[in-house]
């Protein structure tokens, strides 16, 4: 059995900072996080394994937490794009 590691760290975060808000918000599971914000199961579990979703999917899940970009990406992302930025000079 083949097993699905995120090829970009940074979607890793994404799923990561997904599951953080998610349990944060009180929900042991995603499966009753996406039926009770009318999210696609698989698709939301998915996103928290760290594979890709296109932005306006990322707007939606936002939105079920009740949180806005930019306090989504103020946790989490920092160390990632200091790095990224070191690796491209």
């Amino acid at each position: 059995m083949k097993k699905d590691i995120p090829t970009d760290p940074l979607l890793k975060k994404l799923g990561d900072r997904f599951r953080q808000i998610r349990v944060a918000q009180g929900y042991s599971n995603y499966e009753q996080f996406a039926f009770d914000n009318e999210l696609p199961r698989a698709q939301y579990g998915r996103y928290e394994q760290g594979k890709d979703l296109r932005f306006s999917s990322l707007v939606k899940v936002l939105k079920a937490f009740n949180i806005s970009l930019k306090d989504f990406f103020s946790e989490g992302f920092e160390a990632e794009e200091l790095q990224q930025k070191k690796n491209h000079l």
